[in-house]
């Protein structure tokens, strides 16, 4: 899933690993996130160390009697010079990374930040730690947009290119059942516990 919504107008400007808060929205949003939640079994919760993610998979652990296990792998990309920005102010200050980036290239570098690759690697290897765990678990993961659609397009073993097509709201749930042969989707950006939040 992803985090709720946060401060600093979040909804407009590209907040990678800048460490912002959630909004009353957002806690808001975790809540309704958690007890939609609370009777599922749940066996091992991960989340991104940024507060955002943090904070929102403590909110749902709180009914399971589970730690949150951090991963710096979840890490939403690092925007560089860009964090903070919206894609206006990025088209004027930095016109050729707005270019690649509307253009989805793969070749997209954010200047003093990541590349595309950079990233990929780093969110693959989450896999691993996947991996580790017994086919029957139940595995919640609490991160980010850029993250969540890229774990989606590797377990799902499509182009990374597709991730661009996947929409994640705030405190959307997705699921994603894994098997050997690979994964299924069943269920994308679900945001149907939010009704009457932030209305």
């Amino acid at each position: 899933m992803r985090h709720g919504d946060t401060e600093l107008n979040s909804a407009q400007r590209y907040w990678g690993q800048t460490d912002v808060e959630l909004s009353a929205t957002g806690y808001r949003q975790a809540e309704k996130l958690s007890e939609r939640l609370a009777a599922e079994k749940i066996n091992t919760i991960y989340s991104s160390d940024l507060r955002r993610a943090l904070i929102t998979a403590n909110i749902i652990a709180s009914r399971h009697q589970l730690d949150v296990i951090t991963c710096a792998e979840l890490r939403e990309i690092n925007f560089g010079e860009l964090e903070g920005l919206t894609f206006g102010e990025i088209s004027q200050l930095h016109p050729e990374v707005a270019k690649l980036w509307a253009e989805r290239s793969p070749k997209l570098e954010y200047p003093g930040g990541e590349s595309l690759d950079e990233f990929n690697s780093r969110v693959s290897k989450f896999l691993d730690i996947m991996k580790q765990h017994v086919a029957e678990a139940t595995i919640l993961i609490v991160a980010h947009s850029g993250v969540l659609r890229t774990l989606i397009c590797q377990l799902l073993g499509i182009g990374l290119q597709y991730r661009w097509q996947f929409r994640l709201g705030f405190a959307s749930l997705s699921i994603l059942e894994t098997y050997p042969q690979g994964a299924i989707l069943s269920l994308l950006n679900d945001v149907s516990h939010l009704k009457g939040v932030g209305d």
